[in-house]
């Protein structure tokens, strides 16, 4: 048995509706969570007992050398988002991809991810669009860092709160909706008290998804059942499940033409209706054991299983002349499953003299299998020869209603298994001198072994890596209520990419990819409720493949970029009647030489230069509320080519709430106020996603 299975069978063995305030009074909302932690319950009874997901410990965000944005349950009802796509469009720095119609896809600090993505601490790297129906809150923790999250992570990571059972309530909350393209969703969130020790929640939802794009359509099912037993004073069992099944068309949006998106075709399927479709089943179940030991001590331990079983199939725009759409199209199978152990030891103690320590040691054993399959499809009508404008088998006119050639599917072009195991030892610490200053300081050790085979031609490819990874944070308070950073942190990635299906034998013989991220900032909370963050940051990527200078023909490690920026945000509860989300990013970033991406100055692919995100929600009353909200990102390359433009854009939101009673309320979300056409994501340059025009939800939340 190889020594990471050993490992992880030793670890093994180691939207919820608030309640409304008094009757005829709308809800508090909370927009701004005092820390940010890997698991948690409703609002108003935060457990941080298990320590922050940027640290692993009881750290209040305001002592957090990093940046990080945050969507809280609250806001995310406020908005009516129950997808975390839709949710992380009102993150500036976050670019989303298209994800070919089938998975969530982003760019963070102008780093493209399939795989950074994680569900109370813990790796959920999968590629599938992710619901928010069992989530407590999104978190988006920028910059490399290894330390706390492994490998990948180059740009930053994303993490979902999943909400867990109350012990002690009793209450059941539901909610639904429905837009004027005729998409609905209804939502149900039950907490029961079993006995004083133990509590049972179960959250679910069943949505249909529409918009104007033609022969568009889909549905969702997630149910996720959360148990809580508290086994004795000191100590907590979390359990929980989640089973999501996702079916809908693969869409893959508008070719470009004269380096623009294609205008004109906005509700246009570039695809075949009864092929282009896309399901995936999820099964993620995780147990979780915290434990105080009293005196400072505090451990927790959990594991988690996720099988991830997917198939898609598109037929895709792959250019257009104005006249003409080329086309291409394939079939693709994904199944995964994954084994995660981790544990985690923290250590409060104070020393007296101004000096007090927080000193956590964890260890993390995973094993991941996985197996991809796929095949091409091929034109087969006939061309008349003797026609020079016949058109091509592929090739179709460009009409309001495509006519799509008939095809068939070709035999298994590729299919490739592989096999993961990662073993991590990592400790930090985080050393309080006095009530101005504090150091953070840590390295995390990764044994990284792959091994792939391509099952066609029986070819292997095997690397094993282990890598260390610092972290170093240095915080002056000159006051409480203000902190001044500066951090230094790395990250790698495997030459294999981010979803480590297959390893070359070329790829075989390099080191992995390192991120580096230089970051200064301050976090000041002028108010109880307020958070105001800024930050400059250098992100450098390197140890990417590129043509040797001496001898083209050769590959070599010496490919690099780098991503310089600004953000800041504004989050809270601004007065009585006013919370809000503000935020604004500027970004610029190129390849420093020529490199696998592309030539030396290009500038990377779906990086605006300013992007501007705000959500305000004002009570005018005790019973109405209304909310507004504004996205904005500057022109952005669709590729690495940087020949296809996607356009600037605004987009306004805008939101209308009234209580009823204590039990009962209603809203209203516009999106789109203004009926703006835009271009918000991509897929390379001729797979380009037109936004969704003016549309209206209106929703019914009630308690019991």
């Amino acid at each position: 048995m190889k020594p990471t299975t050993l490992a992880l069978l030793a670890a093994t063995s180691a939207l919820a509706t608030p309640a409304f305030a008094a009757e005829e009074a709308q809800p508090e909302r909370d927009y701004l969570p005092t820390d940010i932690v890997v698991t948690g319950d409703r609002d108003d009874g935060y457990d941080n007992d298990d320590g922050s997901t940027a640290t692993k410990t009881p750290t209040p965000l305001i002592d957090v050398p990093q940046a990080v944005s945050f969507i809280t349950e609250d806001q995310l009802e406020d908005q009516s988002i129950r997808q975390l796509n839709d949710a992380l469009r009102y993150v500036p720095g976050i670019s989303m991809e298209t994800g070919e119609g089938h998975r969530d896809e982003v760019f963070i600090r102008g780093q493209e991810t399939t795989a950074d993505f994680y569900i109370d601490g813990l790796r959920d790297d999968a590629q599938y669009y992710r619901s928010l129906y069992n989530i407590d809150r999104v978190e988006v923790l920028k910059g490399a860092n290894a330390l706390i999250f492994g490998r990948g992570a180059g740009g930053g990571a994303i993490n979902r709160v999943a909400k867990r059972a109350e012990l002690g309530e009793a209450f059941t909350s539901g909610e639904a909706s429905v837009d004027t393209f005729g998409a609905f969703a209804l939502l149900a969130d039950v907490n029961q008290a079993v006995s004083n020790d133990v509590a049972l929640r179960i959250n679910a939802t069943y949505e249909e998804f529409d918009n104007d794009r033609d022969f568009y359509n889909g549905r969702f099912i997630g149910v996720s059942p959360t148990v809580t037993a508290a086994l004795g004073a000191d100590t907590t069992l979390i359990a929980s499940y989640t089973y999501d099944n996702d079916e809908r068309v693969t869409d893959r949006g508008v070719p470009s033409l004269d380096n623009r998106p294609l205008t004109g075709f906005d509700s246009t399927f570039f695809g075949d209706a009864g092929f282009n479709r896309s399901e995936v089943d999820v099964h993620i179940g995780r147990v979780r054991l915290e434990h105080d030991f009293n005196s400072g001590l505090t451990a927790n331990a959990t594991v988690q299983f996720a099988d991830y079983d997917k198939v898609y199939s598109n037929i895709v725009p792959s250019g257009t002349d104005g006249e003409t759409v080329t086309l291409g199209g394939y079939l693709d199978a994904q199944q995964r499953t994954n084994w995660i152990g981790q544990a985690n030891l923290v250590w409060e103690a104070d020393f007296g003299d101004n000096l007090s320590s927080t000193l956590l040691f964890g260890m993390e054993a995973g094993r991941q299998d996985s197996a991809n399959q796929r095949q091409t499809v091929s034109f087969t009508r006939a061309v008349d020869a003797s026609d020079p404008d016949a058109l091509q088998p592929n090739e179709t006119p460009l009409t309001e209603v495509l006519f799509i050639p008939p095809f068939q599917l070709n035999p298994v072009s590729r299919s490739r298994d592989s096999n993961l195991e990662t073993l991590s030892f990592y400790i930090q610490e985080q050393l309080e001198i006095g009530q101005y200053l504090e150091l953070v300081a840590g390295v995390r050790w990764d044994r990284f072994d792959l091994e792939t085979v391509n099952v066609l031609n029986g070819q292997p490819g095997d690397r094993a890596d282990e890598k260390f990874s610092p972290r170093l944070g240095l915080i002056v308070k000159p006051t409480p209520d203000l902190s001044l950073y500066a951090s230094y942190s790395e990250s790698f990635l495997p030459q294999a990419g981010d979803q480590f299906f297959i390893l070359s034998q070329g790829d075989a013989q390099f080191e992995p990819e390192k991120f580096t991220n230089y970051e200064l900032g301050a976090k000041w909370a002028p108010l109880d409720k307020v958070l105001l963050s800024a930050a400059i940051f250098r992100l450098e990527r390197t140890n990417i493949q590129a043509p040797s200078p001496t001898d083209p023909t050769l590959t070599v490690l010496a490919g690099e970029s780098r991503i310089e920026g600004f953000e800041f945000s504004a989050v809270g509860e601004i007065a009585d009647f006013w919370k809000a989300n503000l935020g604004y990013t500027y970004l610029d970033g190129e390849l420093l030489n020529d490199n696998a991406f592309g030539d030396a100055g290009q500038r990377l692919q779906q990086l605006p230069k300013h992007s501007i995100s705000a959500w305000n929600r004002f009570d005018v009353t005790e019973q109405l509320g209304f909310g507004f909200g504004v996205i904005h990102q500057s022109d952005q390359f669709a590729s690495f080519s940087n020949t296809v433009v996607l356009p600037s854009y605004w987009r306004v939101d805008a939101a209308a709430y009234y209580t009823v009673s204590d039990r009962l309320s209603v809203q209203l979300n516009i999106e789109n106020l203004f009926d703006e056409d835009y271009y918000p994501s991509a897929h390379g340059n001729n797979n380009i996603q037109p936004a969704d025009p003016f549309s209206a939800r209106i929703g019914v939340r009630f308690e019991i």
